[in-house]
């Protein structure tokens, strides 16, 4: 008899990175290497599972920006055309090494997992493997919830409840267009989460959401079962909150599994060792030096000397990996489960990248985790947030306390002397789409087809894509800084030319034609509508209600 249950969380979110005006766009590497590493690897275990009979359960949030590149025909040309390369240049590397004992097989096995990619991205879906996890859902294995329009740290984007309410709505809205129901669930970014949020999800439709540990023990009234059963916003959207346990033995970096001495080590790839001149057609077109994906050496321990990687000790480390994990969870569940009413349940959330691309090894342990749970055990049973809510639809009402899944708990990760600087603007241009919103809306709703509803649309696709926290997350990292620094004046400067040109009665339409084209996210989606200012929005609602 099961005394209680796993969930597991994978978050899968990408900036939205599109370049069209450039044929080859460094950063657009970070989606193709995400296909490879990660999308595709979790596709073939869940249809490895689904097939040898598994009854596993799996939560998954696909951020909107992730799924529009995902869909998006020149990204998926662009991915075949890079997946080409590798593959050319894995061939390469079976000649080369040849006669090397330590790095054939290896070059063997990426060539071999290449093709298997092409073979499952272009012929098996088509191109858009968004149908795999959707297909997942529809056959019940996968809980796909959704996101915020562009992954914007909400709590620093309350100056302007509107920015708030649209970043939910339209996530929302994007999601219902693509999987052909409402979500039941929202991953809030970063896991950010102030109070009165709740409100805006409760709004649009959403059932639960997740938040960190802290958010949840700091509640008020004090939970009675801590983090191992949900509770009720006073807004009656359910909350979940993340175990510590569970996270630190994956995410930890000093003990976690991922830094085991027999996995594949991610810092050093062929893309940087090899000899320039042979390396060069495989890397940036500008000459810079990049992750290939074939990286041949283990971790090996913590000085820069490396032995070569040993796929059967790493896939052994898996399995035993995964019996901890397991064995750890039942510990935790029988302890719970002593004293609580209900079956506890323990909520692991991960970024879903961390699974294939950081650490190589992931999604084979996700496989060996699920056929553990499911055959070698009757203590714990994996499950989505939304059957527990069905299990136990009563439960403690509490209000969470603000909190982040970042550094040190809150907001400071999002806003500190890197990247303080970008809130002014964004705050600003806030400001200026509830005023454009407000003025133009009820004239949009009249009028289906014309150069005013168009600017006033991309205009929230440019607010949008300027609240992403990534780029604030980028500067604090201090990777790729310039790149972050350009994105977001580049859609504040797009966004406040339309915004005069409204007001003016200048719109220029090749221009906006040219701005359609590049930044091309939610184009079947009215987004103006969703940045209406609170008390528009009720008087329309009133309206509506009259004209009923």
């Amino acid at each position: 008899m099961f005394k209680g249950y796993l969930s597991l969380v994978l978050h899968a979110h990408l900036p939205y990175v599109r370049h069209p005006e450039h044929e080859n766009f460094l950063e657009e590497n970070w989606l193709y290497e995400a296909i490879t590493e990660t999308y595709i690897p979790l596709i073939k275990v869940y249809e490895k599972l689904i097939k040898d009979g598994v009854g596993f359960r799996v939560t998954m949030s696909m951020t909107p920006t992730l799924i529009s590149m995902l869909e998006d025909p020149l990204l998926q040309d662009r991915y075949v055309r890079h997946l080409d390369k590798m593959i050319e240049l894995s061939e390469k590397e079976m000649d080369r090494t040849g006669d090397d004992p330590n790095f054939h097989g290896l070059a063997l096995m990426y060539n071999r997992k290449l093709n298997e990619a092409k073979e499952t991205f272009l012929h098996r879906y088509n191109r858009n493997i968004v149908n795999a996890f959707k297909e997942f859902q529809n056959k019940g294995y996968l809980e796909i919830i959704g996101c915020c329009a562009t992954h914007g740290f909400l709590p620093l984007l309350n100056v302007n409840s509107s920015d708030v309410r649209a970043q939910v709505h339209i996530g929302v809205e994007h999601y219902t267009k693509t999987f052909d129901r409402l979500p039941r669930g929202i991953w809030l970014p970063e896991c950010g989460y102030f109070p009165g949020v709740d409100k805006v999800l409760k709004d649009a439709g959403i059932k639960y959401f997740f938040i960190d540990s802290h958010g949840i023990l700091n509640a008020d009234p004090v939970p009675k079962y801590g983090v191992y059963a949900p509770l009720y916003c006073p807004s009656g959207v359910a909350v979940f909150g993340r175990d510590i346990e569970s996270s630190k033995q994956v995410w930890s970096s000093k003990e976690g599994y991922p830094g085991d001495v027999d996995y594949r080590e991610y810092y050093k790839d062929i893309g940087y060792e090899l000899d320039y001149n042979y390396i060069k057609p495989y890397i940036h077109p500008s000459g810079l030096r990049i992750n290939t994906g074939l990286k041949y050496w283990r971790i090996t321990g913590k000085s820069s000397y490396k032995e070569a990687y040993q796929p059967d000790w790493a896939r052994d480390k898996a399995a035993i990996h995964a019996g901890n994990f397991m064995y750890n969870r039942q510990k935790q569940v029988e302890h719970l489960s002593s004293f609580m009413d209900r079956k506890p349940i323990i909520v692991a959330p991960y970024d879903a990248e961390l699974f294939g691309h950081w650490w190589f090894e992931g999604p084979m342990w996700i496989d060996f985790l699920a056929r553990k749970i499911f055959y070698d055990q009757d203590t714990i049973q994996m499950i989505t947030p939304y059957e527990y809510l069905f299990e136990y639809p009563i439960n403690q009402i509490s209000m969470p306390s603000a909190s982040s899944w970042g550094y040190k708990g809150y907001n400071e990760f999002w806003v500190e002397g890197s990247n303080d600087w970008l809130y002014r603007h964004i705050h600003k241009a806030g400001e200026r789409m509830n005023e454009l919103a407000d003025k133009f809306s009820g004239y949009m709703n009249e009028c289906n087809d014309n150069l005013f509803k168009r600017a006033l649309n991309q205009a929230g696709r440019e607010i949008v894509l300027a609240q992403s926290s990534d780029w604030a997350f980028i500067m604090k990292t201090g990777t790729m800084v310039p790149y972050a620094h350009k994105r977001v004046k580049t859609h504040i400067n797009r966004f406040t030319r339309i915004y005069h040109d409204m007001l003016n009665n200048t719109i220029d339409e090749e221009w906006l034609k040219e701005i359609e084209y590049k930044d091309n996210i939610y184009s079947q989606i009215d987004c103006g509508k969703f940045f209406v200012s609170s008390l528009d929005l009720l008087k329309q609602k009133k309206e509506k209600v009259r004209s009923l």
